[in-house]
């Protein structure tokens, strides 16, 4: 492991998702997946996040369209409340799930609305 990417990667994964989320995360990881916790610090989080290429909130973008297309619901919500954390608005995600409804298909994109409105309501947006 790269200790120093790991930590940039930390530093940038709680500024995103929330210390709290993250620290979780890391607490309850076992013999088993810490490894894989690890991973997604240094390389997701530590390399690729904080690329200069693109801006915080134009990864969310990225992120939230990929997500639906692979109909994951419980990244989608941890990366919605992502994207607010990096400017987002809620107008902007919604235009985002409806660009993806065209691409990826309807049910994934409802898919998507719901669990947005669900951290919508846990954030009192």
């Amino acid at each position: 492991m790269n200790q120093d990417l790991f930590e940039q990667g930390l530093r940038t994964r709680r500024e995103v998702l929330g210390a709290e989320y993250v620290d979780a995360a890391l607490k309850n990881a076992d013999d088993f997946n810490r490894d894989m916790q690890e991973l997604v610090t240094q390389y997701c989080w530590g390399d690729i996040w904080n690329r200069p290429g693109l801006d915080r909130r134009t990864r969310s973008f990225l992120n939230l369209a990929m997500l639906t297309a692979l109909n994951r619901p419980h990244e989608i919500k941890i990366h919605v409340r992502g994207a607010i954390n990096n400017g987002l608005t809620k107008d902007e995600i919604k235009e985002v799930f409806l660009q993806t409804a065209i691409y990826c298909g309807v049910p994934a994109a409802i898919d998507s609305f719901r669990v947005a409105k669900e951290v919508f309501k846990e954030m009192g947006i």
